[in-house]
């Protein structure tokens, strides 16, 4: 592969046109930003999505390490005088690291191997002689005679054999064919077992992988990882079955020329290097392959999670008591105003006495109605239920308009011991903060869980088993997307808020908050370049990605460009507007009810500008300070609780999707314990992955089709149910 190779191939990967990935790269390598580039660059890039210049971004980065290797290795090859025409060709045409590792084995200097010992011996002759099989009359080891040299440790023409033998096992498997041909008949045909060691701690987890076994390559990313977890643990024992006789008399049979005196000592070389060397080497591969597949598998899931609980519409205008349940500590709570200022604070028992429970009672009733509370978000950890138990009572006796909803409190605690969390809220001990961060959560989840460690928030399966550094990549790669996607209020923002605005470093956010603190409010976006360290470079990067509402110019406002004012101001004149009249609810409302009829190219080329620039100012236009998480479902909330002794298999319930994994979704349907909707349950028709029909947050009606109280596991299905 040359470097000029590099956009056809990802064109080719990614279905796009090579131009596009070349003005990607010209653009990535210019220093931009994977949101910048998605936003604002689109006539370069053909209006690729943000996931795509993040793709191009990542295939480029390893397919340019692949070329760095591939010129590596024939620098190396090359310098030990090795290197035929034939052996560059194939080496340049390699399209897979695996591949070209393969071709490179038999020249990586390794450590004394029992081949290189026998090589040291002067066996090699032997060894090419037993590989040629020229010989037919006679018998080895008369023939192995002439090899034998004391003064060089070869004492009998046995240990002579022994030695040709090794050096023709080692040869043999490493030769580039033969080991793709056999990774790709262990990966057809091998079966992946394993066996449970029942009497070890832990043993019931792995239950069913009790003498399991099935097809290597049909086993899903949740399994190979559950398996590899069982095995690190020491409960499980796994293996691969496959028929190793047959494999050692395939390779037999591609090596044997015909008739030999060495036909027996060739056939032994194939089978002592197929156990020891090829084997080990291709399990360890295959297995490693697995495991990486199943990794990124798992790290998609989360970040999809992920994206999907970041983008939840926030429960804006609500006045919030946020409650953090608890049993030996008590239930912490706080009330925030819908700006997320705290009001009030205080602890309450509602789990132990009576009297205790009473008094609770009196408190909470209080601050609802001093406070004017109008939601209620509790905390989904130890004591929620009781809690929730309470609050549900406690406004069915009171006849009070509020509700409640379930919050995951996961990341929490971490917040709450942070060094932000006492930046911000230096007056409240940890505990309280908590709850802080609990009812803030509601009125915008992207603001809040920002703050939070995001392998902390809980929406992913077998996190902690996956690569770490590619999972916090791609994490960071989530969040720098949804708060992008968002956009960010300049005078409200967080120092963490803004440190994934693009081009913003954590740094730099500090100090846009400095700032702010010392000459009030950025009333332009312009004035963002008198911020220290902030310079035209991260401008360009980061200005339309920041709101300012009742600033001097409406358009600082929208998503527009500052590079794009004038343009926006000539679309405007076509209809009879100016920036000024953005804050004109009957103009703007003029303006979106034309919108479905204007010629958008025709506008781009009469003013000649990209056609996508035009599509998204036009946008902007028409709904200037929107967000875009208005368009999804707010999130349920409730007013009383079901007990799961109430509910019978049969009954339809109405539930909140908390988690999605491979096998399935959890579902929060106001019992102690989420259901799962097993991905067998999700339609009439067969679902590939539940992510293919689901997302976090999405609001469902379920059938409960399992309920078993001692385990509390509830079954839900979609089957049947209307929507």
């Amino acid at each position: 592969m040359l470097t000029t190779d590099i956009p056809k191939i990802i064109a080719r990967e990614l279905s796009i046109y090579p131009q596009q990935v070349v003005k990607t790269m010209e653009l990535l390598d210019a220093g931009n930003t994977v949101p910048f580039i998605a936003r604002y660059r689109k006539e370069a890039t053909g209006s690729l999505l943000d996931e795509q210049v993040r793709q191009v971004a990542e295939k480029v980065s390893y397919l340019r390490n692949f070329v760095k290797r591939q010129e590596e290795i024939l620098s190396k090859i090359e310098e030990q005088g090795k290197l035929t025409p034939e052996l560059r060709s194939r080496i340049t045409k390699a399209h897979k690291l695996q591949e070209l590792e393969d071709l490179y084995l038999p020249y990586r200097q390794k450590r004394a191997t029992r081949a290189s010992k026998a090589r040291e011996k002067g066996l090699s002759p032997l060894a090419k002689a037993m590989r040629e099989q020229r010989e037919r009359h006679g018998n080895a080891l008369r023939f192995a005679a002439s090899f034998v040299d004391p003064e060089k440790g070869v004492e009998t023409a046995e240990e002579a054999l022994d030695g040709a033998r090794d050096i023709l096992a080692e040869e043999i498997m490493e030769d580039a064919s033969l080991r793709q041909d056999m990774r790709s008949r262990i990966w057809k045909q091998a079966m992946i077992e394993t066996e449970l060691d029942e009497s070890k701690e832990g043993a019931a987890t792995f239950l069913m992988y009790k003498d399991h076994s099935e097809p290597l390559r049909r086993m899903p990313s949740h399994r190979i990882l559950a398996m590899n977890r069982g095995e690190k643990l020491g409960l499980l024992k796994v293996r691969l079955d496959f028929d190793h006789e047959q494999a050692i008399e395939n390779i037999f049979r591609k090596i044997y020329k015909g008739p030999s005196i060495f036909r027996e000592e060739l056939h032994h070389a194939i089978e002592n290097g197929y156990k020891r060397l090829l084997l080990p080497a291709l399990e360890r591969e295959i297995r490693n392959h697995m495991t990486e597949e199943a990794e990124k598998q798992a790290i998609k899931i989360f970040g999809m999670n992920l994206q999907q609980l970041l983008l939840q519409p926030p429960l804006t205008g609500y006045t919030v008591l946020g409650l953090d349940p608890g049993y030996r500590t008590g239930c912490k709570m706080a009330v925030v105003d819908p700006t997320g200022r705290v009001l009030d604070h205080g602890v309450i028992q509602v789990t132990k006495s009576e009297g205790e429970r009473q008094q609770a009672e009196r408190k909470v009733l209080s601050l609802i109605r001093k406070y004017h509370v109008t939601l209620i978000s509790i905390g989904n950890g130890t004591a929620s239920y009781e809690t929730e138990k309470f609050v549900s009572n406690l406004i069915f006796k009171n006849h009070l308009d509020v509700h409640y909803l379930i919050t995951s409190e996961a990341g929490a605690s971490v917040y709450s011991a942070s060094k932000l969390a006492r930046e911000e809220l230096p007056e409240y001990d940890v505990t309280i903060r908590g709850a802080v961060s609990i009812a803030r959560r509601v009125q915008d989840p992207l603001a809040e869980l920002v703050k939070i460690d995001p392998k902390a928030i809980g929406v992913g399966q077998y996190q902690h088993d996956v690569n770490q550094k590619f999972l916090g990549e791609t994490l960071d790669g989530v969040i720098e997307y949804a708060v992008n996607h968002v956009g960010v209020d300049l005078n409200t923002a967080s120092p963490s808020l803004l440190s994934h605005i693009a081009g913003i470093s954590g740094t730099v956010a500090g100090n846009i908050v400095a700032y702010r603190d010392a000459n009030g409010p950025f009333r332009e976006r312009k004035t963002l370049l008198k911020v220290p360290r902030l310079g035209p470079a991260a401008f360009t990067q980061c200005a339309g990605f920041l709101r300012i509402r009742k600033g001097k110019s409406p358009l600082d406002n929208t998503s527009i460009h500052p590079e794009s004012y004038e343009l926006a101001g000539k679309i405007l004149s076509l209809f009879h507007m100016d920036p000024s009249d953005l804050g004109n609810p009957a103009k703007t409302a003029r303006l979106a009810l034309e919108r479905p009829h204007v010629n958008e190219k025709e506008i781009a080329d009469k003013l000649s500008a990209g056609l996508p620039t035009v599509h998204d100012i036009l946008d902007a236009l028409t709904s200037p300070g929107r967000d875009p998480r208005a368009d999804l479902p707010k999130p349920l909330t409730r007013s009383a609780i079901t007990d799961i002794s109430e509910i019978k298999e049969g009954t339809i319930m109405r539930g909140t999707v908390r988690n999605i994994t491979d096998f399935g979704a959890f579902v929060d349907i106001g019992l102690h314990h989420d259901g799962l909707l097993h991905v067998s349950q999700l339609g009439e028709k067969r679902v590939k992955h539940p992510s293919d029909v689901l997302s976090v947050g999405d609001i469902l009606n379920v059938k409960i089709i399992q309920v078993d109280e001692k385990r509390n596991r509830i079954g839900l299905s979609l089957r049947g149910v209307k929507q």
